[in-house]
């Protein structure tokens, strides 16, 4: 038998620890949580992405009585960066969930197939990409999204 340990870590902030842009992302994403579509769940997730030209675009879960066919917020806010901007690779994104209005205090995580969304980003365009996962208590910080997805679909050419 053989056996290999995976290790991860995080960073653990409160907002006021964060800096500038960290701030600013997940105040965006927190305000797209009130656009959310969540009728089923009562869940509101709000994602928001950088763009390395700066721009933030911000997305909400869009939840489907015919599930799976709502989209998480992270999707969303991906795919319509990658839509609007094809050549621009994403820097940073931020998640933040809220119940009845009011931000969740535990961090809202990415779901699997985002976490597969996001790294895909990061190979599509050869750059690492910060993860911000916030909650009203504290914020966790991946310095990539492979930190969230370690075994993962990354090779299929071979």
């Amino acid at each position: 038998m053989r056996q290999f340990i995976l290790n991860v870590s995080f960073k653990v902030y409160a907002l006021d620890e964060l800096d500038e842009a960290g701030k600013t992302l997940v105040m965006v994403a927190l305000k797209a949580c009130s656009g959310a579509y969540a009728p089923f769940s009562g869940f509101s997730v709000g994602a928001a992405v950088l763009l390395a030209n700066g721009e933030i675009i911000a997305g909400n879960n869009q939840e489907n009585a015919a599930f799976p066919s709502g989209l998480c917020a992270e999707r969303v806010a991906v795919f319509f960066a990658n839509a609007r901007y094809p050549d621009v690779p994403i820097v940073a994104v931020a998640v933040t969930s809220s119940v009845a209005g009011k931000p969740s205090e535990n961090c809202a995580y990415p779901c699997g197939a985002c976490r597969q969304v996001l790294l895909q980003s990061e190979l599509r365009f050869g750059n690492k990409m910060r993860v911000l996962m916030a909650g009203s208590r504290e914020i966790y910080e991946a310095d990539s999204a492979a930190d969230l997805l370690p075994l993962s679909f990354t090779d299929f050419a071979s």
